[in-house]
């Protein structure tokens, strides 16, 4: 029997989990396979090398391009500071004096007596990537990085923004449909991954940013407070390397929207351990959820939590995608096998679920995602 299936947003308690840890360009591995490692342990370094300057060195001088080797106070492969003399020129005795000095720190790359110019090269900027997880080192990539894997609970959510980091979680709601504002925010989140309900005010978000927290997950956010946030708005590019001082992470969507039950509950549980997150979010090709990665949380499987490796079945859980129920939770209560026409006049596989409120809706198999143990 054939199973419709709808790639939705995992929520589990236990999962084997493997991130790959890749330099931008080639580099120096530092950790060996088998290596048990943590968050902040530097696996793998590298220098990018440092942005070009050209100097017109023939122009400031006002000698022919050809020329300038020998006014050159400095050869190609030589070291120079900021302000330090490059090339001289002098005439009449002395009394007309011609200079250049260097525009950075840097190494000189080039001298070009076609152009008359000098090119400068910046330092190297060093680069170093962390394991992000405590964990296991599976596979080195010789001069590249690893692939780490750990084990626990993992939850993705629907939108974020800010990168990796590291925290405790604490639980500052009591609710999923609870409003975390800043009176939810103490004095002591400092380092901590706050969790809160249907949606996270933008004062909450600045108090915990100036009190030191690493990150909020939520179930919504307003869409301007979230631009306000930012201080630009969002268009269709892979979000995560925003410079905020907290990584939110959103689970249902845009607007005040509860939390789905099993991953308010999931969380609970989760309140007082150490979790990595990252908001980095990509919507189009190559699919990439903001996630929340709970290393080492061991608990006994959940009555509540399904099995969906089968697919879409009665009373698999989901979310709807699309107006004019987008972001509402439900449950599948049918299947129908027949074709339908829905309003576009167009023949579609279709479902019924149950919406919370118990109204039972018809909608296309395409405009849902199921949330996945």
């Amino acid at each position: 029997m054939a199973h419709a299936y709808t790639p939705g947003l995992k929520v589990t308690e236990k999962a084997v989990i493997t991130k790959t840890r890749r330099l931008p360009i080639l580099g120096e591995v530092l950790v060996e396979k088998g290596q048990a490692v943590s968050p902040h342990t530097i696996v793998a370094k590298t220098d990018i090398p440092g942005n070009p300057q050209t100097v017109n060195v023939a122009n400031v001088l006002g000698v022919d391009p050809e020329d300038i080797v020998d006014f050159m106070k400095k050869s190609e492969g030589d070291s120079v500071k900021k302000g330090e003399l490059l090339a001289e020129y002098k005439s009449f005795f002395g009394l007309i004096r011609h200079h250049v000095e260097s525009p950075t720190d840097g190494t000189i790359e080039m001298i070009s007596s076609v152009t008359g110019q000098v090119t400068l090269r910046e330092p190297p900027v060093p680069i170093e990537i962390d394991a992000y997880v405590d964990g296991i080192v599976e596979e080195v990539l010789p001069k590249e990085g690893v692939i780490v894997k750990t084990e626990g609970a993992f939850i993705q959510g629907i939108f974020g923004v800010g990168g990796e980091a590291q925290g405790v979680i604490r639980v500052a709601v009591d609710n999923p449909g609870d409003v975390l504002d800043a009176s939810c925010i103490k004095e002591d989140d400092k380092g901590k991954i706050l969790i809160g309900g249907s949606l996270v005010t933008a004062d909450a978000i600045k108090k915990a940013g100036e009190l030191g927290a690493k990150g909020i997950v939520v179930g919504g956010i307003i869409d301007t407070d979230l631009i306000d946030y930012l201080g630009f708005d969002i268009g269709v590019a892979i979000t995560g390397h925003e410079d905020v001082p907290v990584t939110v992470i959103i689970t249902e969507g845009f607007g005040k929207m509860k939390m789905a039950d099993r991953t308010f509950g999931l969380l609970n549980e989760l309140n007082g351990f150490k979790a990595s997150i990252n908001g980095a979010t990509q919507i189009r090709a190559g699919v990439m959820r903001p996630e929340i990665i709970v290393p080492g949380y061991e608990a006994g499987v959940r009555s509540d939590l399904l099995d969906l490796t089968k697919g879409l079945v009665p009373g698999t859980p989901i979310r709807i995608i699309r107006e004019p129920y987008f972001g509402i939770l439900a449950e599948i209560v049918e299947l129908p096998p027949e074709l339908e026409v829905i309003e576009s006049e167009a023949r579609v596989r279709i479902l019924r679920a149950r919406l919370e409120d118990g109204t039972v809706v018809t909608v296309p198999r395409a405009n849902v995602e199921m949330i996945e143990g």
